[in-house]
């Protein structure tokens, strides 16, 4: 293994998912990329030790296991200190990447040498049960109030119409690659929120000084929420929750007033169409998460 400091580090956060963390190692060995780069995975608080069983089958891996689960930003974070790289590729544990991604790589990790300005990339992602339909090929910006954007090329057929590399004001959380001199600048991601809404936070304040890019010459393919489910109260409450956290720490003024009333009011009504659909579950959780995102804004006005 190259030493120190690598021009590439993936770094990926295994919580209970250890068959798609081998699948996403096993397909990193597949590509077998030229660059010198290390793997990090970091076992955020998994039931048994899976660190120690992705460690046997995998020894050239890099990581640590915490005790608790630190939420989405907190893993990726603990990454950080353990490798020195000039560029950290964030990638979910449900991710593949394509055989041709050396090449890809060499690419994106070219554009970023050669433009000192760029804050970070994402590529084109595909799903992996239908491999010719888009996830992502980039994303409209935040609306003010309603805090809601829109993903570009989402479930589309690939005919080739998203082939330009295209300003983009959040990168995709599955695969976020960051040049380690901006993330020693701007900071590390904010732990706040646990899960859901931290990347687009930390995607805004990088571009207060630089600007990212979709950039669909590279492409992963993501398997869409397979660590938490679709319809989860799980999900419910932390998109919920961050949605209004999100608001508030980043707008100011009456689009920050307007923004948190707009929110609560349709929170609340949609907590009422999930009750009488009978999913309580759901409905419990999406109040609970404006509750606890209400508590926890009136608590930062006394700080």
């Amino acid at each position: 293994m190259p030493k120190e400091p690598y021009k590439l580090a993936f770094v990926t956060v295994n919580y209970n998912g250890i068959a798609d963390t081998k699948d996403f190692l096993a397909s990193v060995e597949r590509a077998q990329l030229s660059m010198e780069y290390v793997v990090v995975v970091i076992d955020n608080g998994s039931k048994q030790n899976e660190w120690e069983i992705l460690k046997a089958e995998f020894p050239t891996i890099v990581g640590l296991r915490s005790a608790d689960n630190l939420g989405f930003a907190g893993g990726n974070n603990l990454a950080l200190p353990l490798v020195d790289a000039e560029y950290f590729y964030f990638i979910n544990n449900d991710t593949l990447l394509p055989i041709d991604a050396d090449q890809q790589l060499k690419d994106m990790l070219s554009f970023l040498d050669n433009n000192p300005t760029v804050g970070g990339l994402s590529p084109k992602l595909m799903y992996v049960d239908e491999p010719n339909l888009i996830q992502f090929a980039g994303c409209t910006d935040l609306s003010p109030i309603t805090i809601r954007n829109r993903q570009i090329g989402y479930q589309e057929v690939d005919q080739g119409q998203y082939q330009e590399i295209t300003s983009v004001p959040y990168l995709h959380g599955a695969a976020m690659l960051i040049p380690n001199h901006v993330i020693k600048e701007i900071g590390p991601m904010p732990e706040l929120y646990f899960l859901y809404y931290e990347e687009l936070d930390w995607c805004y304040s990088i571009t207060q000084k630089y600007h990212l890019y979709y950039y669909p010459n590279a492409y992963i393919r993501h398997k869409e929420s397979a660590s938490t489910g679709m319809n989860s109260p799980f999900k419910t409450y932390y998109l919920s929750r961050n949605r209004l956290i999100y608001a508030f720490r980043n707008r100011q003024g009456f689009t920050r007033i307007a923004s948190i009333i707009y929110l609560i009011f349709v929170t609340f009504i949609h907590s009422l169409l999930l009750m009488v659909k009978g999913l309580w579950r759901n409905s419990k959780a999406m109040c609970k998460g404006m509750i606890d995102a209400t508590c926890w804004m009136f608590a930062q006005r006394n700080v």
